[in-house]
């Protein structure tokens, strides 16, 4: 019995180290792919465009050597949580790296939002718009479980969030109005399913995209662009 009892053990950890061996390698050849001029996957052609479009929100020096593009959601509380990792990533390599973001609308409410900070965008206030929905996200954001409160009127609580901002009420209503930027928002979904993005947020660093999502991960792909 002990001795298969021993059998046993070393079956495991034969299997464990083979997860932990095959894990590594699945993130080493994700980050090691990058997105090409064109090539063809199932979901279409995947080029350097389904990454950055020319009106893509842009935070950043224009000729840093490292574009970092985040797919997210503005009703995503991955993404808020992981908000101020990003924000101390531009301080911290501030000149060297710039941000893009594309939406990639998961939630019931993530058009809204996404149309909130495009119609604050428009008024030159599009990340302190992103930086209040994440704040604010408890508020407006989808809850989860039994309600116990009346429903949330969001577009009351973004017109009360666009006063707080200082935007001009009548550009921002017509901006809901006409749904102006719902074929932005719907371009940047189907470039995100065409690039693989299933979860949010999702970051490509020069193209490489991160496969296993932390702020060392991230910090360190960013890295080994700057070496390069």
């Amino acid at each position: 019995m002990r001795k298969e009892v021993k059998i046993l053990g070393a079956i495991v950890i034969v299997v464990v180290i083979a997860a932990i061996v095959g894990a590594n390698y699945y993130r080493s050849s994700v980050q090691n792919e990058r997105v090409s001029t064109s090539s063809n996957t199932s979901k279409g052609t995947i080029n350097t465009e389904n990454l950055i479009r020319p009106d893509s929100p842009t935070l950043g020096a224009a000729d840093a050597p490292v574009t970092v593009v985040e797919f997210y959601d503005p009703e995503c509380e991955a993404c808020a949580a992981f908000h101020p990792s990003v924000k101390k990533l531009l301080k911290d390599y501030e000149g060297k790296i710039r941000l893009i973001a594309r939406y990639m609308p998961l939630h019931p409410n993530s058009l809204s939002a996404a149309t909130f900070t495009e119609a604050a965008g428009e008024q030159g206030k599009y990340w302190q718009a992103q930086e209040m929905l994440f704040q604010k996200q408890s508020e407006w954001g989808t809850k989860h479980g039994p309600q116990t409160s009346a429903p949330v009127d969001i577009n009351a609580l973004f017109r009360k969030y666009a006063m707080e901002l200082g935007l001009d009420l009548n550009k921002m209503d017509a901006a809901f109005a006409e749904n102006r930027y719902n074929a932005k928002i719907q371009r940047d979904l189907k470039d995100g399913q065409i690039l693989g993005v299933r979860q949010t947020p999702t970051f490509f660093v020069n193209g490489r995209r991160l496969a296993r999502f932390s702020e060392a991960d991230l910090r360190a792909l960013i890295d080994e662009e700057l070496k390069k």
